[in-house]
């Protein structure tokens, strides 16, 4: 791997970072809207699915094996119907910033996966800088949350799963990323999301145009924007260390969901994102190859 391709791969990472990090203040407008936290995720999904799906079609990529696209859909059902639900749930019990940094035990999953399928090593620093992280996230979780005097146990239970579907995603693209491009994993795999999402929950057509602009700007930018990136990033950078590097998600989403939710953290909270982003800087400085 050429010194660029590295550099250029944490930028993917850190765009899609920041794009994932918008999904807590855009969920709770949708959500205060009136807007139930199935059919936010199934927005999330639908509006995502069309664009790639249209970007694969502009480039001749719909027309792939049936075996494949049905891999794809049934990995939507768990990687974006299940996942897409528990984040909305994540953060209506529990608040947006706790919701996300939830989100981030995913770098355990993905050390995991990574090892057995795919024998990537995982050199001490990648441990020190795990090990930093999930000290953070635990600290994150045993403060109480962010939305003032509320804990909620499913919500929690509901973060920590969303952690273990956001990690198989790392594999899975890794996996087939040689073999189809981007836009046609992910068109794929979101419409099996959408189809998932559609049998869970009545979709209401009937909103305001106000509403219909923040789901579309949900689907946008926390789905089309933040996975192209994403894929981006990983044809240039290690699964471990893509997975850490968007550690730098939960503190810019804690920051938004401060700034115009009034969420905030203990002092614990705050100490415990404070060293996810240390993992994240002590992950890029390392020089070595992968």
């Amino acid at each position: 791997m050429r010194p660029a391709d590295g550099l250029n791969g944490y930028i993917w990472i850190l765009l899609a970072a920041f794009f994932w990090s918008l999904i807590g203040v855009i969920s709770k407008i949708c959500m205060n809207a009136g807007v139930s936290p199935l059919e936010t995720a199934f927005w999330r999904a639908a509006f995502g699915s069309i664009l790639f799906l249209a970007h694969a079609a502009a480039h001749k990529g719909l027309f792939i094996r049936a075996r494949d696209a049905g891999f794809f859909l049934l990995f939507g059902i768990w990687g974006v119907g299940v996942f897409f639900g528990a984040t909305q749930y994540a953060i209506k019990l529990s608040g947006a910033a706790m919701a996300v940094v939830l989100l981030y035990t995913a770098p355990v999953w993905v050390a995991v996966f990574s090892r057995l399928l795919f024998r990537e090593r995982i050199s001490p620093r990648k441990l020190t800088a795990i090990g930093v992280a999930l000290t953070g996230t635990t600290l994150v979780c045993f403060s109480g949350g962010s939305l003032p005097g509320q804990s909620s146990l499913p919500g929690i239970a509901c973060g920590l799963l969303t952690g273990i579907c956001y990690a198989s995603h790392y594999p899975f693209y890794r996996w087939w990323q040689n073999r189809y491009a981007t836009a046609t994993i992910y068109g794929f795999m979101l419409a099996g999301g959408v189809l998932a999402l559609w049998f869970c929950v009545p979709v209401n057509l009937d909103h305001e145009a106000r509403v219909w602009f923040w789901l579309a700007a949900l689907g946008v930018t926390t789905t089309f924007f933040a996975y192209a990136c994403y894929g981006q990033g990983l044809k240039r950078i290690s699964l471990v260390r893509a997975a850490v590097t968007c550690h730098l998600e939960p503190v810019l989403s804690t920051l938004w969901v401060w700034l115009f939710w009034q969420e905030n953290f203990s002092l614990a909270g705050w100490l415990g994102s404070g060293l996810v982003l240390a993992a994240v800087l002590l992950l890029t400085t390392d020089k070595k190859r992968d």
